[in-house]
């Protein structure tokens, strides 16, 4: 039964499970993590059988958008009725969709179940184009407003007060740290203001959701290789196109080393700069934050997988004791990531906008002293 009055409104929904049943064995358990890291069409709460020994799901369906052969489609998730194997068939608009393995297929005409090739996938079906607003995309849109309530007022504050009250005051210090910190020291006096708008957003943005990932709704934004991907894209975008003549000339025809060796030079650095420099991005924070909440699930796991040689209470015990303790260190590991992919951004942006030919201060014996722009120019 799903109790759901609205089809387009999300709301709590308790539904029968398509065969599922109780996680105890270490098969169904890694099965299990890595099933609720990945992105999915609804939020899965919890679980529990009923006197009756049926498995029933409670859980918060999100919107279905899709386009499929007949136009757009839309519907609530929970007409999938937590199913993730292509069993429950929806229809709507002359099209029959299944969810398999997190993906929504559309059947071909004529077609009244799902077929499979010795592979397991899916000979009478097809993926459709999936508009949806998915867990992680909930997320990403949640975090957006928040951050824009949140910094709007605090901007708003300056217009009447020198120091701002309330939730703004959590807010400056945060921000004067990653202008003083990292977006100055990184680019320079003369041009960090173009580019402190992108780091605050993308600190910001990258810490909550990570914050957000250590809570009990499931959300696993940023280990999703397609948004840490969008969001080393962006950095790379933003560093190429304000790459100055320096950074281009270094680049492809590197100067005080032989003429012969400089096309090889070339490739090297386009290579830096196009592949190994937001690959480092997207891989460094996807793979810590998913390495995180696997290793969380796989402690709390072990009042169930330990249960019988420790007994429940110390399984319990030992799992809750451990899960603690790394849950403390994930907080931190969750401000880290967040820090270190913007102090990455702000160095490859840094590095693109260096001037070369600038005055130097001097010291009182005359010698020149080496500012952010030589360090910068340096790795060049």
């Amino acid at each position: 039964m799903v109790l759901n009055n609205s089809e387009f409104t999300p709301s709590f929904a308790f539904s029968e499970g398509q065969g599922e049943g109780t996680v105890s064995s270490k098969e169904e358990v890694n099965e299990y993590i890595l099933h609720h890291i990945k992105d999915s069409h609804d939020f899965h709460l919890f679980s529990y059988t009923n006197s009756e020994g049926e498995r029933k799901h409670v859980g918060f369906p999100l919107p279905v958008i899709v386009w499929s052969s007949n136009g757009l489609v839309t519907f609530m998730s929970s007409q999938f009725h937590h199913d993730d194997n292509g069993e429950v068939i929806v229809e709507r608009n002359g099209s029959k969709f299944v969810k398999l393995h997190s993906k929504i297929y559309e059947l071909e005409p004529g077609a009244i179940s799902v077929n499979f090739d010795e592979s397991q996938h899916a000979t009478n079906a097809h993926k459709v184009l999936d508009f949806s607003i998915t867990k992680s995309v909930f997320g990403i849109l949640l975090v957006g407003l928040f951050m824009l309530w949140a910094f709007s007022s605090l901007a708003r504050q300056y217009k009447n007060k020198s120091v701002p009250t309330g939730f703004g005051r959590v807010l400056e210090p945060l921000v004067i740290y990653v202008r003083d910190e990292i977006a100055k020291p990184n680019i320079g006096e003369k041009k960090y203001r173009q580019f402190t708008g992108y780091l605050l957003t993308v600190f910001f943005f990258i810490w909550i959701l990570n914050l957000l990932g250590l809570t009990p709704f499931g959300f696993n934004v940023t280990g999703q290789l397609a948004v840490t991907a969008a969001l080393a894209i962006l950095t790379l975008i933003i560093y190429t196109f304000s790459g100055n003549k320096d950074y281009w000339m270094h680049m492809l025809w590197m100067p005080g080393v032989p003429v012969l060796i400089r096309p090889v030079t070339a490739i090297i650095e386009l290579a830096g700069a196009f592949l190994i420099k937001p690959f480092s991005l997207l891989v460094r924070l996807f793979a810590n934050i998913s390495a995180g909440h696997i290793v969380v699930m796989s402690l709390i796991a072990i009042m169930f997988t330990l249960k019988d040689s420790l007994g429940v209470a110390g399984a319990t015990g030992l799992s809750l004791i451990l899960s603690f303790f790394i849950t403390l260190i994930e907080v931190l590991v969750a401000f880290l990531q967040a820090y270190i992919f913007t102090m990455l951004s702000a160095l490859f942006i840094g590095m693109a906008v260096a001037e070369h030919d600038h005055e130097h201060h001097h010291d009182a014996e005359g010698h020149d002293v080496p500012d952010a722009e030589d360090v910068r120019a340096d790795f060049i």
